[in-house]
């Protein structure tokens, strides 16, 4: 694992906390206390793959980021991507399940619930707020997001236009699905 460090147009590859820290202090701006090298070493031995960037003054930051590139064309070629390395005998599933069990097309009966930000006018003042709105719905759809998309046309022709609808990717739409119709 190679670290990449950069400090505006200072940058370099190396490979051990050590030859990272070299560089840093040879930068006069940046000071290196006890506590930052501490933190730097626990980043790069930690599974963290994040970049981390390290404030030296108001607005003013260095970053490490964790690599496989060997040399820096390979880092700046992005040929080394954490994401693009599998392991022997490590199986990943591109597309997480949600996604997946969302867009697989199976006609029927589904029961949708959507947790979104409804405007509605408080009578005591006149002015409008959100309010978060449970609606629970069964309906025909031939998937999980037709089932999403019926649910809030639905909903955008019968409340405020500045009501706020989550995404079907997320936590605030679940659905089940209850049996192909006849």
């Amino acid at each position: 694992m190679n670290l990449y460090l950069r400090y505006f147009d200072s940058e370099t590859l190396v490979s051990n906390v050590d030859e990272a820290l070299d560089f840093l202090r040879s930068i006069p701006e940046i000071g290196i206390t006890p506590d930052l090298e501490e933190d730097i070493r626990s980043y790069a031995s930690s599974d963290v793959y994040y970049p981390k960037r390290y404030k030296v003054r108001p607005r003013v930051y260095f970053i490490i980021i964790k690599t496989e590139a060997a040399t820096m064309l390979d880092f700046k070629q992005k040929k080394a991507l954490r994401s693009n390395i599998i392991a022997e005998g490590e199986q990943r599933e591109m597309v997480p399940p949600v996604v997946a069990r969302l867009n697989e097309d199976r006609p029927g009966w589904y029961e949708a619930s959507l947790d979104f930000k409804r405007v509605v006018m408080v009578p005591s003042t006149g002015k409008h707020e959100y309010r978060d709105t449970l609606f629970v719905a069964q309906l025909k759809a031939n998937s999980g997001m037709d089932a999403y998309s019926r649910i809030v046309e639905h909903l955008r022709e019968r409340v405020d236009n500045r009501s706020q609808f989550p995404s079907a990717k997320g936590k605030n739409f679940r659905f089940k699905y209850l049996g192909y119709w006849k």
